[in-house]
């Protein structure tokens, strides 16, 4: 390669990472208290996303099975799980103000 080549791939590739610096994603992660916030966020997000999804899925499965009665084992065994998840919602609770004074 003779040398006007050479200044001129050098040039280019200048070219290109600067170009690549002004991009926002390397902006961002160029900060650290950006960076920080954007993996907090992107942490919630998925966390939240899993729980949900965990969520939908899980009782679609249990209510599919609770839907199954032909098979005793499959069908008892579901009937079981949604009596524990279920809340009982018939419970009195009765809480006092003051303990009584003897």
């Amino acid at each position: 390669m003779d040398q006007n080549a050479l200044q001129e791939e050098v040039a280019s590739l200048r070219r290109e990472l600067a170009r690549l610096n002004r991009h926002r994603f390397i902006q961002i992660h160029n900060s650290v208290p950006r960076l920080i916030l954007f993996q907090l966020y992107r942490g919630l997000a998925f966390g939240l996303g899993s729980v949900l999804g965990a969520t939908v899925v899980l009782s679609v499965l249990v209510w599919s099975l609770a839907q199954i009665n032909f098979i005793p084992v499959i069908g008892d065994w579901a009937t079981q799980v949604l009596d524990v998840i279920q809340p009982n919602l018939d419970v009195d609770v009765e809480v006092q103000d003051k303990p009584d004074q003897p």
